[in-house]
């Protein structure tokens, strides 16, 4: 029930706050260096940061909860055991994966 939840919170959260964020930031790519900066001055800010993670986490996790929903249409995984570990894997994998990108992130911005 949980990965079910957050499979539709998650898509609901990359519609309503991604698809948003990433058309005013392909806007200030094309409307210059002074709108770019006022894009990276806003999103490099803590709550940018923060809405940035969320929606890093928001991609991963409906994803994952995407290939699993594809497996199960294709007729796999419906077995009990088999089924709790995938719905267990999905938001782990998810936390792993945003944890992971934003390391590469954080290290490539210091260094």
């Amino acid at each position: 029930m949980l990965v079910s939840i957050l499979h539709r919170a998650t898509g609901d959260a990359l519609a309503l706050l991604g698809a948003p964020i990433l058309v005013w930031w392909l806007y200030s790519i094309s409307a210059g260096p002074e709108a770019y900066e006022t894009f990276v001055g806003i999103m490099t800010t803590i709550p940018g940061f923060i809405v940035m993670i969320g929606m890093t986490f928001a991609l991963f996790e409906h994803t994952y909860s995407g290939l699993r929903h594809f497996v199960l249409d294709a007729g796999a995984g419906y077995e009990l055991q088999t089924n709790k570990l995938w719905s267990g894997a999905v938001p782990v994998l998810a936390l792993v994966s945003t944890a992971a990108l934003w390391f590469v992130i954080y290290a490539k911005l210091i260094g």
